[in-house]
């Protein structure tokens, strides 16, 4: 599970760094949005206007944005839950596992791992039911059964770290469209005016910014999560390797 763990690690490194490149290629473009967002000079404006305002001025890609925020927020909550109960599963089934094995009482934890449906659990009930095999099954069933745990905690990152690319990726989108307005309103008009030109570029500057807006806090989200499924495995690991050094003192394993 460490040499998988790993792995995971070094793989959302690479994907991290990457995500980071583009935010902060963004990050100049939003600061540009920021000093030209529309009403923002404009005090009779009262801020829920602004908002207002900026929505219905980020064209048609407000859409696809408002549908990566709405994924995001619903993922999110659902995770930081899932992982919540998780953990508190995880702490109460280890306190009590080690105290049954410190107390010789194989049966009554293989009894308790069984009807319980923490991942720790499933865990060392792998390891308990194989304690009779050898310490090198029990290791072996251990990690098995630890790499499909593994994979159910990480379920809704892939979702997270796709969001992470996909937002900044569609407000570049309209950075793109917004331009390619502008410069067909200059090429219609055959002459280069502020206010034919300013309509292509509000949406290329705020589609940018929505995209950040929605990606920062997403990736904050994701790097959470991973750092909280790596505090419940790696308290899983310890617990299993408790449990094997404590059946091996107690002679049921070889």
């Amino acid at each position: 599970m460490v040499r998988v763990r790993r792995a995971v690690r070094l793989r959302r490194t690479f994907e991290h760094n990457l995500v980071l490149e583009v935010i902060l290629t963004g990050v100049m473009r939003l600061y540009g949005a920021l000093v030209q967002l529309p009403g923002m000079d404009a005090p009779e404006l009262t801020f829920g206007e602004q908002m207002n305002q900026i929505w219905m001025d980020t064209g048609f890609m407000k859409w696809p944005l408002s549908l990566c925020l709405i994924l995001g927020i619903i993922v999110i909550i659902w995770k930081f839950i899932d992982l919540q109960a998780k953990a508190s599963r995880t702490r109460a089934i280890l306190k009590e596992v080690d105290q049954l094995l410190s107390e010789g009482r194989i049966r009554e934890a293989l009894d308790v791992t069984r009807d319980s449906n923490s991942p720790a659990a499933k865990i060392l009930y792998a390891g308990l039911e194989r304690h009779d095999e050898g310490t090198e099954r029990v290791m072996k069933a251990i990690e098995n059964q630890g790499l499909i745990e593994l994979s159910r905690l990480e379920r809704g990152l892939v979702v997270l770290a796709t969001l992470t690319n996909i937002a900044p990726l569609l407000g570049f989108l309209g950075t793109v469209i917004g331009m390619i307005i502008a410069f067909q309103s200059i090429e219609m008009a055959g002459e280069v005016e502020a206010t034919l030109v300013a309509g292509g570029i509000k949406v290329a500057l705020l589609t940018t910014a929505a995209g950040l807006v929605i990606a920062l806090p997403v990736s904050i989200a994701h790097n959470y999560f991973v750092s909280r499924i790596d505090s419940i495995v790696i308290d899983m690991e310890e617990s299993a390797q408790k449990m094997i050094d404590t059946l091996h003192t107690m002679g049921t394993t070889a």
